[in-house]
């Protein structure tokens, strides 16, 4: 069985950590910088850092947050918000991170995902999908799931790996904060669609679901979470103590 990741996520709005429920209702967190430097301090595998009103706002991705933020960080940092072009991927590049996360920009001009990956490897893009059941189907939402795209998820996701992405990031906007585990379904035809890393995110609120989403899909290779960790709900080091008694392999 391949090595499990835990990896924490900072959505930032106007420079602070904020979190709400299926997309809405945001509340005030901390500092990404402060939140950053503990998780990576306190076994995090990856970091997730989105600029959440980037691409709704039609700007850029702060750079000098995130640039305070990578300077805390000492495991792989993945970042997105506003990426529309290879220039963004750059920018965000030289700021600090690993690994570029690109949605909006992505839908806007699937080649992006080409020249992106062609110029900087596969492993450094990510395709990250908003994801919402629209009369019993999976749909993509753009603008931080603000847009119904009306694109199906599944050939969306099948269409990016095609074109280079290295790893898929599955937000169910259905089970996002909601903390009443993951959204196994959509995340089963995602596994069975693609060959490439898949992130689950959205709905994480115990120990036990994560146990239950490595348990049912071995293919999934990351959990992905805020709140609960943002709030101390679960310790990472609790996390993968118990992970590691269900015979299932993480990192130290």
């Amino acid at each position: 069985m391949i090595t499990k990741r835990i990896v924490p996520c900072l959505d930032v709005k106007d420079g602070r950590v904020v979190k709400g429920v299926n997309f809405q209702g945001l509340n005030d967190v901390a500092s990404p910088v402060e939140l950053a430097e503990k998780y990576s301090m306190s076994g995090a595998d990856e970091l997730v850092f989105y600029d959440i009103t980037a691409s709704f706002e039609n700007r850029k991705l702060f750079t000098d947050i995130l640039t305070e933020t990578a300077r805390k960080v000492f495991i792989p940092l993945t970042v997105g918000g506003g990426i529309n072009t290879l220039e963004d991927f750059d920018r965000v590049l030289k700021c600090g991170a690993d690994k570029v996360s690109v949605n909006s920009g992505a839908i806007k001009n699937p080649n992006i995902i080409n020249e992106a990956a062609r110029k900087y490897g596969n492993q450094c893009v990510v395709l990250s999908c908003d994801i919402k059941r629209v009369d019993n189907e999976f749909k993509v939402f753009a603008k931080g799931g603000r847009e119904n795209t009306g694109i199906d998820a599944i050939e969306w996701i099948k269409s990016g790996v095609g074109r280079g992405a290295g790893e898929i990031v599955v937000n169910s906007m259905d089970t996002d904060g909601v903390k009443k585990g993951f959204d196994l379904e959509l995340l089963k035809l995602v596994s069975d669609s693609v060959n490439v890393p898949i992130i689950a995110s959205g709905g994480a609120g115990s120990i036990d679901d994560f146990i239950n989403l490595f348990s049912d899909i071995p293919k999934i290779s990351a959990g992905l979470a805020a709140s609960i960790f943002h709030f101390g709900t679960v310790e990472i080091s609790d996390l993968k103590r118990s992970l590691k008694k269900k015979g299932i392999m993480v990192r130290k």
